[in-house]
């Protein structure tokens, strides 16, 4: 009978017939004591206030048993009560089975009353509190009041070592079952079911996989319950093939699986992509009619998800029971996972209608889809739902609510979110952090990282490439370096996603060396690594390392993407190279299968219209199978610029206002193309233009990071403070270059002014200012980086050229377009740009 019982029970996660609670009402059952008490007490329930000496204990552990299968913990407490006043007759026996009611009924206080008045006590008196301390996640008292037990010298009887097991499996401490196998091995109950079953289940939670095998073998008289624990054991502990050797041990010994052997089999079955054996299982799942079961529906959606048979997995969700909300959230949650957004929301809804209530796993699922959408309506309407269900403070729902109103571009909202929240973690901060890149906001994401490094929050590897990809927008190297730092010092520093936000943050910051340094200390590439590389080499003008690393690429295997081709292309149009351009432009489709988008087309118009084949590029334009976008007419004005035509810079500017008719830049563009041309009425026209709808040409702006503060610098700006250390410095370098043969390109001043004014303006450049401040305030010798929002002129970049060379000093200017890097009278971009 006991055998009978106890195999009733499972865990779902860790399949043991041991987590079931032996209380005083089974022994009671076991000793086959007389009902007569009870039957004496329905007959004539006034005896209930007759002397104690008319109603033996016997009687009141009837009454009280009676209570137990009732589910009535009141009567139990009135009874308790009448049985104090009638002299508290209660036996060891008797009072057993009252703890076991107060225990069940979760009365935990009464029963420790009880407990600790008891004038006796056994180990079923013990083994209760235990299990009622368990059930109440009071877990250290559990163990205490175990201690007790064995210091008292009472019984430690397999149920003992059972209870306790499963509190060192809930406490998350079962490599602590090592203690209590030496106890249970001295005392002889390594061989019982029981006991083995629960051992096995404590080593698989701690991934002592080979202990529990010795277990397992020692065990004398396996039931099913011992074979499904073996099982789940292996299947957890990613040890697939031996789940299923010991699954076919199972079935030819005469053992039929239940629904969570299935499970643990087909958990093995994913882990080796053994989908022709799974199949298999799947018909005796239905032979066996355990298909309805709720943690094999589970386990038959993870499997065909992972075959990407996504008929079966909604044919198998359709079959399964959905009262429960497990299958329901399993769903939505791989909808949301596999960019199927709107179908997670449409189940949401039908879920909804189901009366099922969602719990946090299911709403943060579900506001994950919102986000992907960037539906801000429906990410209101799931937060109002979240705050009448009280789960406003689970922190998944929280993180869950602040990524959505982060993509939908309320980053304040998230904030306010994260500042109220009671419950955060290193995904919390991530989460804001992140939104604060991405809406732009490079400032303030690297402050929040900051305060969480201050708050003691670990960092993870999306917390680096985040606040890298935050250093790498602002240009700021020497707090990228710190950054590089810190992830050595965390060990983060071989993750392959921060290693390609190192690529970048090198790349963007005028560092190419440093960045190709870091690509080639990788010890794993992914297809991000080589696009990343490949875009840096761009970015600098240096179109045949970009094409070397694609090669190398192709030559490891890697397939080119979309972006890769965006990286190559880009390298062409940025290095004059047209033959290798056009070559792969022409393979794209034909032999990687990558159809050109926007991007692609964006390239090569500024390949040819450079080259000076503007006829070409305006061809390749019309032949664009979709409707051309401002970035590919911007590509041809910007080539008409450099090549002074007029006629198509105006056609190309009027496509360009046609969409988007307050673009100050091409106002300013057009402007431009006129001036050169000595078109002053025009230009005078653009410009009263301009004034009219309220537009204003973007100030030339440069600025360059010192000792961890920027210093911004406009054209002929005298607010900085060394304005007159700067001053002299120019003149100095003015006189200085002309001895080296400098002769000012005054075509690059577009005003109607004398020739003397065109030169002084010259040297008032932003980026001129920006390298004299440069000069005194950086450690000689040292590499120079400027950043400017607008392209370098030629008569800046000639200059530059002569300077490094005087000065010898590396200068980095990274203007709106690309990369400069002077060296020794030389820019990297071979004067083409």
């Amino acid at each position: 009978m006991i055998r009978l019982f106890t195999g009733r029970a499972f865990r779902p996660s860790h399949i043991s017939a041991v987590h079931q609670k032996i209380n005083p009402f089974v022994f009671s059952s076991l000793c086959g004591f007389s009902a007569q008490a009870a039957i004496q007490t329905q007959q004539n329930p006034s005896s209930i206030n007759e002397p104690c000496s008319h109603f033996d204990s016997y009687m009141y552990g009837s009454l009280l048993r009676n209570c137990i299968q009732n589910d009535d913990p009141i009567s139990a407490m009135g009874l308790h009560c009448k049985i104090i006043k009638s002299g508290n007759c209660l036996d060891l026996f008797a009072t057993n089975i009252l703890l076991n009611v107060y225990v069940k009924a979760e009365l935990l206080s009464q029963a420790e009353l009880l407990f600790d008045e008891m004038p006796q006590r056994n180990t079923i008196s013990f083994v209760t509190l235990i299990q009622g301390y368990a059930q109440c996640l009071r877990f250290s008292e559990a163990l205490v009041l175990f201690s007790r037990l064995h210091r008292e010298g009472h019984e430690l009887n397999p149920f003992v070592f059972t209870s306790i097991l499963k509190v060192l499996v809930s406490m998350e401490c079962s490599e602590l079952a090592l203690n209590l196998h030496a106890c249970v091995y001295k005392l002889g109950h390594e061989s019982n079911a029981f006991v083995g079953t629960a051992l096995i289940d404590a080593y698989s939670v701690c991934g002592c996989v080979d202990f529990a095998r010795e277990v397992f073998d020692g065990i004398r008289c396996k039931d099913m319950v011992t074979w499904t624990g073996m099982v789940a054991c292996y299947a957890e502990n990613d040890c697939f093939q031996e789940a299923l050797e010991a699954f076919s041990q199972m079935r030819s010994v005469g053992f039929k699986p239940n629904n969570f052997t299935f499970a643990g089999v087909f958990k093995a079955c994913i882990g080796i992509e053994a989908f022709g054996i799974a199949k298999g299982v799947h018909g005796c799942v239905l032979k066996t009619r355990y298909e309805h079961d709720i943690y094999v529906g589970i386990a038959l959606l993870e499997l065909y998800t992972k075959c990407g048979n996504i008929d079966n997995v909604q044919r198998v969700f359709e079959e399964i029971p959905k009262t429960d909300v497990i299958p329901w959230s399993f769903m939505i949650s791989r909808y949301a996972q596999s960019d199927q957004s709107e179908k997670a929301v449409d189940l949401f809804c039908r879920m909804r209608q189901s009366f099922v209530v969602p719990n946090q796993y299911t709403f943060a699922s579900t506001l994950q889809a919102c986000a992907t959408l960037g539906d801000l309506d429906l990410g209101k309407q799931m937060h109002s739902l979240v705050l009448k269900v009280c789960l406003d403070a689970d922190v998944f729902v929280s993180n869950a609510l602040m990524d959505v109103y982060a993509k939908c571009g309320r980053i304040e909202d998230s904030m306010e979110l994260f500042e109220t929240s009671p419950n955060r973690n290193d995904v919390s901060w991530n989460t804001l952090i992140v939104g604060y890149v991405n809406c732009g906001e490079a400032e303030k994401a690297l402050d929040l990282f900051m305060e969480m490094l201050e708050n003691r929050v670990q960092a993870t590897e999306v917390t680096y490439s985040s606040v890298l990809c935050a250093s790498a927008s602002l240009t700021a190297l020497e707090l990228g370096t710190q950054i590089h730092s810190l992830t050595v010092k965390t060990n983060y520093a071989e993750n392959t996603v921060v290693h390609n936000a190192l690529i970048d943050m090198y790349s963007k910051c005028g560092r190419i060396r440093d960045a190709h340094l870091v690509f080639d200390r990788m010890n794993e590439r992914d297809e991000v690594s080589w696009n990343t590389m490949i875009s840096g080499y761009s970015m600098h003008g240096l179109g045949m390392e970009a094409l070397k690393i694609f090669q190398m690429m192709k030559d490891r295997g890697y397939k080119p993407n979309t972006l890769t081709f965006v990286g190559v292309l880009s390298a062409c149009s940025n290095s004059g190279l047209l033959d290798q351009g056009q070559a792969y432009f022409s393979s794209m489709s034909q032999e990687y299968g990558v159809e050109p988008c926007i991007e692609h087309y964006s390239c090569m118009v500024w390949l040819l219209g450079r080259s000076g084949h503007l006829d070409k590029a305006l061809k390749l334009i019309e032949e664009i199978p979709f409707k051309p976008s401002v970035m590919v007419w911007r590509a041809l004005l910007g080539a008409c610029v450099i090549h002074n035509n007029v006629e198509l810079g105006r056609m190309s500017a009027q496509r360009i206002l046609e969409m988007e008719p307050q673009d100050d830049a091409t106002h300013v563009l057009l402007s431009n193309i006129y001036a050169t041309a000595r078109k002053w009425d025009n230009v005078t026209a653009i410009r009263q233009s301009m004034r009219k709808k309220g537009m204003k040409k973007e100030p030339g702006l440069s600025w360059i990071e010192n000792q961890g503060m920027v210093h911004y610098f406009s054209v002929g700006d005298t607010s900085h403070p060394d304005t007159k250390v700067i001053n002299g410095i120019l003149e100095w370098l003015n006189a200085r270059t002309r001895r080296a043969g400098f002769v000012p390109n005054c075509n690059a001043v577009l005003l109607d002014v004398e020739h003397k004014e065109k030169e002084r303006l010259l040297w008032v450049h932003s980026e001129r200012l920006a390298l004299a401040f440069a000069l005194f305030r950086t450690t000689p010798g040292s590499q120079i980086r400027i950043m400017k929002n607008l392209r370098i002129c030629v008569d800046c970049h000639a200059a530059m050229k002569v300077i490094s060379k005087i000065m010898q000093r590396d200068i980095v200017i990274r203007d709106m377009n690309r990369f400069h890097d002077f060296h020794d009278g030389i820019c990297s971009c071979g004067d083409y740009w």
